[in-house]
């Protein structure tokens, strides 16, 4: 969604649904997972996204909560979801060397090979091949999943 749509779309919400989501974005970026919580089996959709495009997952991948990762992923989060930057949850976390998050977005079903940068990318363009190269090559079991779906659709 291009920000002009994004913009006109927010003007006609409720002031209300207006903080409310700038609450939950702030959750997620903060690790307040109790708000979270709540929040999610009353309805907040768990793919959420700011107008930059950041879920709710990437702004918690990205700021290093693990807890908060993993329960967006239980509530359905969709770990390959890229902002509009193309830009994916899991390259954020390989960017902020966010180990524990890396993890829990492999379990997750994270496409390493997804996005631009893709995050294996990332963990050479920031020299994490020790660390990662590896385990997204030869052990992640979403590698290559979504990029195979996507020209599969075409």
């Amino acid at each position: 969604m291009d920000s002009a749509n994004y913009t006109s779309r927010a003007e006609s919400l409720p002031t209300a649904a207006i903080d409310l989501a700038a609450r939950m974005f702030d959750a997620a970026r903060q690790g307040n997972i109790e708000l979270l919580r709540q929040a999610l089996p009353a309805g907040l959709p768990a793919n959420l996204r700011n107008g930059m495009g950041d879920s709710l997952l990437m702004l918690a991948a990205y700021n290093g909560h693990a807890n908060v990762v993993k329960l967006l992923l239980d509530c359905g989060a969709d770990p390959n979801q890229l902002n509009d930057r193309q830009q994916s949850p899991l390259a954020g976390a390989v960017f902020k060397m966010e180990d524990n998050v890396i993890n829990v977005l492999l379990e997750g079903g994270a496409d390493p090979d997804h996005g631009h940068p893709s995050a294996l990318e990332c963990v050479t363009m920031f020299k994490q091949e020790t660390k990662w190269k590896n385990k997204f090559e030869e052990e992640a079991s979403a590698r290559g999943k979504v990029v195979e779906a996507s020209k599969a659709s075409i």
